[in-house]
């Protein structure tokens, strides 16, 4: 499962009291929740998408209970291919743990916040942000020796990306 966050600058929200709004924002922030044109503390759509309810009515009420689809699907009266979206986008921030099989012999994952607590669960989307970071960094560094490297003559080229650029002759 590939890591996937939003970054972007902003101020923390910790002069704000209300925690929906506050969940709602740093939601949005991280790329979980779609931007939309509703302001901040709105109670338009995103504050009832399901979404937002799995994470506030269901992960964050009871953080360490492992939540089965089954259950979150009924929970939030939708079907589970859709919680398993929901949940691929939170897997994706690397908040979620997944719990091994359930005591019925079932064998079912269970999910839940990563270690019962969304501080600690968030020290792990922090440390694979810091991560990639660091990769995109090292790609930087080498990208600039490549044109340091570079006759000061040469332009510099880019290799066609094979779409849509002219035909060789005799290619079909």
């Amino acid at each position: 499962m590939p890591f996937e966050l939003s970054l972007r600058y902003s101020t923390p929200l910790t002069p704000i009291a209300d925690l929906d709004e506050v969940l709602r924002e740093f939601l949005r922030m991280v790329g979980y929740l779609p931007e939309g044109d509703e302001g901040r503390g709105s109670e338009g759509p995103i504050a009832s998408s399901l979404a937002l309810r799995l994470v506030r009515e269901c992960l964050l009420k009871d953080p360490a209970k492992a939540w089965y689809a089954e259950e979150l699907a009924s929970a939030l009266r939708t079907s589970k291919p859709t919680v398993y979206r929901h949940i691929n986008k939170l897997k994706a921030l690397d908040l979620l743990e997944e719990v091994g099989g359930a005591s019925d012999g079932k064998g079912r994952k269970g999910y839940r916040l990563r270690y019962g607590n969304l501080a600690r669960a968030w020290d792990f989307t922090e440390a694979n942000a810091q991560n990639a970071l660091r990769r995109y960094r090292e790609t930087v560094n080498h990208l600039q020796e490549l044109i340091e490297r570079r006759p000061a003559e040469a332009p510099l080229r880019l290799a066609p990306s094979g779409r849509g650029g002219p035909r060789e002759r005799g290619s079909r």
